[in-house]
Formats: structure tokens, sequence, C-alpha cells
């Protein structure tokens, strides 16, 4: 389910959804039963009770753990997969229904909710945005969902096969009902049931994870599966109908660019994962072109097919006529047929360009007549001489239908399919560089340097063709590492393009020299070089700034790399376009969720007006997480919620975990997500969005409520002693690391402070044990403060005008709710029994209880509702109808650590806490 607010559901709606998840659930049941026998099913359903009971207040947890005390593991298998199977279900039920209620209201013509292009088209035309702002707009736009890798998102692709199938018979049997009964109705539903059941028994018997460790390899494979699952077709259609509807609203001036554009982090990412090596650079980048060279000529194979228009009967133009002499179809039949011979030479040439890459064991048949294309411009080329042929006759109509959805696919996805970034922190660059400068004789210890010294000594190799690695070095495996991964990048460049790889980020770039440093890297391998002694390359070079000092400082780092003339020369060949990254997560876990929020937003305007001062266009990338503690949340909320000019055209935005599924598993879905970031960035861009009387004076309200939210977050954090041990002990964070659950460490190092995880692990922890806290903790406690007294009343009433006008702070306080109306604290405080310090465990979880109290206390005081999620009714309903499935589920996972950590470390014990695990993130969609 996609967490927006623009959706609502009617209570005819609701009571369809509620008797679709019992009909899916009593079907699980008659498979489990069938299968598991009567014992295994009668658990289930006791539990289930138990957990209604216990979500109403009729009871309390010791009737659920009870269940399941002393069981043993083998028989809590069953039951664990069970639940999760229904979380998968009613996760299914309800993205179907959220699509059905979508096109009913389209259907009874409601006017477009927010969040969709139709009514964005409807704002620009209400705001009479003129043309010139429409074509730079489009001059700028990217808009580019990049997606990451995530250790609970490793379904099999039996599931999602599943999942799809029972999709599409339970949208058969919606259209049945709605039908008159008649006498062959039962049979139909009957024949329906049947499949879904076939697909549960099948899904039963499938293993939810597999047995070994995920590589980095199997999550390019997950990642891929969403092209073909949705983006493949999605994103081209998309692209197209943004350029239709903007000339329609400027004129045909307006440029045909594409707007969305697709990123990975997928075997690239190194930030302290050993695993990233230049072969799994390779490999993402060869998987990414097979998939998308084979999209293309089964394309292509089925246009050959379709375009068999006869030069008897229509017109051609001559170089349509050239194109088909080239075709190498001399088939007598095919003599009169100019479109399919063109075509099969097209087809011909990418099948000769798959096999000059990857040899002739990706594509059936004899291409050796065939010359390979030498980039997807040319493809684009020769599709273009079709498609100007087809259109010169009036067969627009033609045109429009399969080859221009491959056009539009080819200028998107060239022969790259998605752009892979490189990502390595600035201590690694640091170290790297200092070996190689002392191997070199340039400095003998790079790293004692001060900073002007290093800028210097950088500035200067940047401008030097020289290459710095000596022939036949001894280097250290870091660095070997590092420039293989380098060089893989290179090599992926001259093979698919610029786009493979465009885009190298720097974590914890806190420096000028930080931002130079991977510049002398990428000058080795020649994706920069010098030019006339300035430096020049296809690659941006992109800070993160993570922490909340690395953000406040971010506008100053900035200024004085653009002061040196030879980086301002760099962005300047980059079309003076300079990306920034900001992290949500290391700024969450530094300050608690309002402080982190806003040492963002201020951040970005101090960013905004410094690029602004340095004529630089600026694009933001933004690293959020599915989770709210990690920025997560609704996108096009988010995008709203930036500051005036910080959209400029352009965004980047980091897509991962279960929430990538949520979004893109289906193309309807897929769709609908991606034009909710296009319809935000363009609202962004050309329209007023923030709505502020007086910015002055909410910006210093939003720094002090910030800095008492910060201190409240430090004293529990950062200053309890016990509060390490807690987390460790009463979350399943160390479980993490040695279940063999995604292929990067949960830390860069031993973990003595939050800083040392990160920031995968740490949500995920705290919500596997239910309290959310990097969600919300603090702001209760600020707000209150903020307030104070209040005599008069006139404080309170300051925020409740800023969470009507202000996207900012209305969008941190409903994302807020959205994680605290997950948050369950009489589980979280069965999870805090699980400390050996019991005296710790209580206090420290009274500490969390209190302020989840006191948060939404000053949530709905400042907002006016009467519950958490009056502003987000689809939620509210997810959480009624089927959280308390995942009850049982943590009730198992507790007496499943309680275990290990007791010495059971039998393998049953540890699957019974990674299925948990991989149970609840399924269920709450949005877990890291």
């Amino acid at each position: 389910m996609n967490e927006s607010k623009a959706s609502h559901s009617t209570p005819a709606e609701k009571d369809l959804l509620w008797e679709d998840i019992r009909h899916l659930g009593r079907i699980l049941g008659q498979v489990i039963r069938e299968q598991e026998g009567d014992d295994v099913f009668n658990l289930v359903e006791n539990a289930r009770r138990a957990a209604f009971q216990l979500h109403r207040g009729t009871a309390e947890v010791e009737e659920l753990t009870s269940l399941f005390r002393d069981i043993d593991p083998e028989e809590a298998n069953p039951v664990i997969r069970a639940f999760t199977h229904f979380a998968l279900l009613a996760n299914l039920a309800e993205d179907l229904h959220e699509e059905l209620g979508i096109e009913a209201r389209l259907d009874a013509g409601e006017p477009p909710a927010d969040s969709t292009l139709e009514a964005t088209w409807q704002k620009l035309r209400d705001a009479h945005v003129p043309s010139n702002r429409l074509c730079e707009l489009m001059d700028n736009i990217e808009v580019v969902p990049v997606l990451t890798a995530h250790p609970t998102e490793t379904r099999r692709r039996t599931v999602f096969d599943v999942q799809k199938h029972i999709t599409k018979a339970m949208r058969r049997r919606h259209e049945i009902i709605a039908l008159p009964v008649n006498a062959r109705t039962a049979d139909k539903l009957a024949e329906i049931d049947a499949d879904i059941r076939r697909r549960i028994l099948t899904l039963w018997q499938t293993a939810l994870i597999r047995m070994n460790r995920p590589d980095i390899r199997d999550e390019v494979e997950v990642g891929l599966r969403y092209y073909q699952l949705s983006l493949l077709e999605a994103v081209p259609r998309l692209n197209r109908d943004v350029v239709k509807h903007v000339r329609e609203l400027g004129g045909e001036k307006v440029p045909a660019k594409p707007t969305i554009r697709m990123g990975s982090w997928i075997g690239g990412d190194h930030d302290g994962n050993p695993y990233v090596t230049e072969e799994t650079l390779r490999y993402a980048s060869d998987r990414a072109a097979g998939t998308i060279l084979r999209h293309y000529l089964s394309e292509l194979h089925i246009l050959e097919r379709e375009l068999s228009l006869s030069d008897r009967l229509t017109k051609v133009t001559v170089d349509l006529v050239s194109l088909a002499s080239r075709g190498q179809n001399d088939v007598p039949n095919r003599a009169d047929e100019p479109y399919r011979r063109a075509i099969h030479g097209i087809r011909g040439r990418v099948a000769a360009t798959a096999i000059s890459l990857f040899g002739h064991s990706v594509v059936e048949g004899d291409w050796s007549g065939f010359e390979p294309y030498s980039c997807a411009e040319d493809l684009l080329s020769d599709l273009s001489v079709v498609d100007t042929s087809l259109r010169a006759s009036h067969d627009d109509l033609i045109a429009d239908h399969r080859l221009r959805d491959l056009i539009a696919a080819v200028e998107v996805f060239g022969f790259h399919l998605y752009s892979v970034d490189i990502r390595q922190n600035s201590d690694s660059h640091e170290e790297i560089l200092t070996e190689l400068f002392a191997a070199a004789g340039v400095t003998a210890n790079y790293a004692a340097l001060g900073e002007d010294a290093k800028v210097a000594l950088l500035t200067a190799e940047l401008q030097s063709s020289r290459p710095l690695v000596p022939a036949r070095a001894d280097l250290s495996e870091p660095t070997t590492r590092e420039l293989g991964i380098m060089r893989a990048a290179a090599e992926s460049v001259r093979k698919y393009g610029f786009q493979a790889v465009p885009h190298c980020i720097i974590s914890m770039c806190t420096s000028v020299s930080d931002l130079l440093e991977p510049m002398i890297l990428l000058k080795e391998v020649g994706l920069i070089h010098p030019q006339d002694g300035r430096p020049e390359g296809s690659i941006d070079v992109i800070p993160l700034f993570e922490t909340i000092e690395d953000l406040q400082a971010g506008a100053l780092v900035l200024k004085d790399a653009w002061a040196i003339p030879a980086y301002r020369s760099y962005v300047a060949s980059r079309g003076d376009l300079q990306e920034v990254m900001l992290g949500y997560s290391d700024s969450n876990k530094d300050g608690g969720y309002f402080a982190a929020n806003w040492a963002l937003y201020d951040a970005e305007l101090a960013i905004v007006a410094a690029a602004k001062d340095a004529d630089i266009r600026l694009r933001l990338f933004h690293g959020r997480g599915g989770t709210v503690g990690r920025g997560g949340g609704p996108s096009y909320d988010a995008i709203l919620a930036q500051p005036s000019g910080a959209v400029q055209g352009s965004v980047r935005i980091t897509e991962q975990g279960e929430i990538i599924s949520a979004k893109y598993g289906h193309p309807a879905s897929a769709r609908r997500n991606l034009a909710a970031l296009v319809s935000a960035t363009i609202e962004s861009t050309l329209l007023d969005v923030e709505g502020l009387d007086d910015p002055a004076r909410a910006n210093q309200i939003m720094a002090e409520i910030s800095e008492l939210s910060r201190e409240a977050y430090a004293s529990l954090m950062h200053e309890d002693p016990g509060f390490i041990d807690f987390f460790k002990s009463s979350t399943p964070v160390d479980e993490i690391g040695s279940l063999n659950i995604g292929s990067r460490p949960t830390s860069r190092k031993q973990t003595k402070t939050i800083s040392d995880l990160r920031a995968i692990p740490w949500v995920l922890s705290w919500s596997q044990q239910r309290s959310m806290v990097p969600g919300w903790f603090g702001v209760g406690s600020a707000l209150q403060q903020w307030i104070g007294e209040d005599p008069d009343g006139s404080r309170l009433a300051e925020l409740r005008q800023l969470n009507e006008d202000w996207p900012f702070f209305n969008s941190v306080l409903s994302n807020m709710a959205q994680v605290m109306s997950k948050a369950d604290m009489n589980l979280a405080r069965a999870y805090a029994q699980l400390c050996q310090d019991k005296e710790d465990g209580e206090r420290i979880h009274s500490v969390i209880r209190d302020e989840f109290e006191l948060t939404r206390e000053m949530f709905l005081k400042v907002t006016g509702y009467d519950s958490l999620l009056d502003d987000n009714p689809l939620l509210r309903r997810s959480v009624d109808m089927r959280f308390p499935y995942l009850m049982p589920l943590n009730v198992i996972q507790l007496e499943m650590l309680r275990r290990f950590r007791a010495g059971d470390n039998r393998d049953k014990v540890r699957r019974g806490i990674q299925l948990t695990m991989n149970g609840l993130a399924t269920a709450l969609r949005n877990s890291g």
C-alpha cells in the first residue's frame, strides 16, 4: 500500500476490502489445515483470536505469549509462515482495492486527486504558467528513483509470480460479483477460488527466503525483477505522457526530453561493504544491459510481425527504403513490405550488439551478417526513420503504438537500463590516496597534511595528465579493490555510454579535500581527464552530507570548493550543475527525528542560497529509506515540503526495502508512484507551494523546537549509560548481523555507540521491536517545552497555523503519526524484558513509553485531530484490519530470541528468528 494521504476509502470500500482479506484468509486456512493438520490450524486460529483481543484492549500480552512459550521451533515454523503469508495476502488485497478505488473515482468523474499528473496539469492551467517557464522546466527536468538493496527484501521470484496471479484472479472475482447472478456465476467463482487455492498451496510449499546469505548478485537480480514487473512498461509511457501534456500547455517548442530515469546503488555502493568489487559492478552493469537489449529484441520481433504495410498501398520515405535495403531480409513475399525489412535489419543490429557484448549464448539465430550498433543513439536514429515514414503517410495511429513506446524506451534506457552510482566514504579515499601518493613519491604522508596543503596538492594533480599509480606497484587490498571498482566503472561507460556510471558519491563528506580526493582516482581510470590544464569528465562528483554537523557545514564546503578554479571549471564542464546528496539516516541517529528533519531543511536553505550566489544549478539527491526514521513517507508530500528553490526541475531519491515492492511490483502502482514523483517535482518547480507569510519566524520556531528535541533525544541515546546495552538486548540488532540477512555488514565496527551502526539495522531493529523510536522520539518533549505555559494560547496557535500552511511542518507531523500508528508499546515492553539488567530494561522502556504518550498528546493538540491517523484513512484502515496479525510474529520472535541468547543455536531457532524478521518486514512494508 502506498501510504499517501491522497486517497480515501468509503465505508462500502472498507467492507469489500475486509471481505477480500477474510476470503483469502479462509483459503489460506484451508491450505494450512490440509497441509499441516488440525493442531497447527487450531494454534493459528487461537493466536489470531488472542491477537485481536489484545488489539481491542480486552486481553493482555501474556495471553498471547502463553500460546508459544516453550513451543518446539519446528512447530512454530508453520505458524510463522501462516501469519507471514497472511500479511502478504492482506498487502495484495489492499493494493488491489487502492487500484479499484482510484478507478471507481475516475469512472465517477471525480476531480483528480493530489499527487496525480491530471491534478498537476489542472494546477498549471489555473496558474497560467507561461510557456517559457515550461520550456525551462523540460530543459532541466530529471526525476530519478534510485533502487538500493535491503536485507529483508529478498523475496523469491515464485512469490512475486504468485502475488501477480492471485491479484489477477481477485480482479476477475470482483468483475463477476459485480454482474447479475446467472446460472454459471457459482461455477466461475469456484473456478477462480480453485486457482487462488492452487497458488496459495504453491506459496505454502515454497521457502520464503533462501537458505544461503544473499550476495550482491542476488540483490542485483531482485532489483532487475522490477523492470520486468513494471518499469520497462511504466517509465517510457509516463515520459511520453509528460511531454504530450506539457506541450499541450506550452506549445510544440517545449523540449521532448525524458522525465523519469532510473538509477541503482546495487553493485556499486561500496561504502563499508567489502563484498562490492569490480566484479559486482561489472555484473550489475552487464546484467542491466542484457536485460534492456533482450527487451528491445522482443519488442522488435513483435513489431516486425505487426508492420505488414505494403508499399503498393502506402507511400514510404526514401530513408525508409534505404533502411529496408540494409535489412538483409530478401524473402520474396516481403519484397513489398519495407517496414518489416527495415525492422528486421534493426533487430539484426541489436542482436549483433548483444552478441558483441555477451557472446552468442544470449541471442538465438544467426545474426553474423549484421553490424553492431556503436551506441544507443544510432539505434534511436534508425527507429526515428521508421517513425518519420509512418507519419509522412498519415499512419500516426500505428506510429503511436508499439514503435513510439520502443523509441521512448531507448531514449531513457539506452544500452545501460539504469545508472549505477559508485559510493565510498571519505576516510577510505584518504587512506587510498595516502598509499598512492607515497608509492608515487608525491608526498610521504598525505593524511598528515593540513586541509590547505591537501587541497593544493589535489588541485595540482587534477590538472596533471601524469598517471599516479606506479607500474607494477605492490598495493594493499583496499587500494587494489578501490581502483578495480573505478576501472570497472570506466569500462561500463565505454561499453554502454556515459549514463552507465554517471555519479560518484562521497559519504561523510566534511571538507573540500573530501570532495576532491575521488576525482584523483577517477582521473586515474579516465573518467576525468585534464583538458588544457583543467579537469573535465563524464561523471558528477557528489558530496553526501549526513550528520547534523555536516549538514550545517555543507553550504560552506561547497562555497569553498566552487572558489577553486579547477573544481569550478569541472562543474562548468558538467553543465554548471552541482548535485548534492542529503542523508536522512545518520542525521536521524545523530539527533533524532525532528532535529534531523530540520537540519536537512535548514541545510537546503543554505545550499540553495550558495548555489544561487555562485550561479550554479542545483540538483538534490535525497537518501531516504522506506521508513520515516530514515526520511521515508509519501514522496509527493516530501518533495513539496522542500524549501523554495531546492527543486529546480530535478530530483533524485533512493527507494529501498519493502517499499520497492509496494511501489513497483505492478505496472499500475509503478505508474501511480512515478507520477507522484513527477507531479511533486513539477509543482515544486513552477508553483508557490510553501504558503508562509513570515518564513523567518517559521524558521526560528523550527530551530528552537529542533534544539529542544535534540536535547531530549540525546538525554537517552547518547547520555544514558544503560542505553546501548538496552538497545542491543531489547532489539534483534545483533541477530540481524549473525543470521545472514543481507549482503552488507550491520556496522562499520564493534558497536559501542549508535554512530557505529548502519542506518538500516538501526531502524530495522526498532521496527521489529515495535517501538519505532527513530520516527518520533523527542518530539513530544520539544513541543511541550516550546509551547510552555502559554496562558493566551498564542504559541499553540502559531504551531497550528504552521501545520495548516507549511508543507514542511505538516509532513513532519504527518509522517511521525504514520510511524507511531505502527508502534505497540505492550509488545515493546515484552522485548524490554529480554534485557539482562531488568531494572535498566524497565526504566528505559518507561522513558520510551512516557515520551510516546506525550508525543501522541502533543500531536493531537497541535493538529486538532482525534487520532493519529485522522488525515490518513487508508493507513488507519490497514492498522485496524491487519496489524493484529503481526502480534503472533512478534511473540514467536521473542521466544526464539530468548532461546538463541540462552545458547540454543539450532538451525531451526535461527531460522525462526530470520523468518519472523522477514514476516514483520513484509507486513510493516517500510521497516528500514
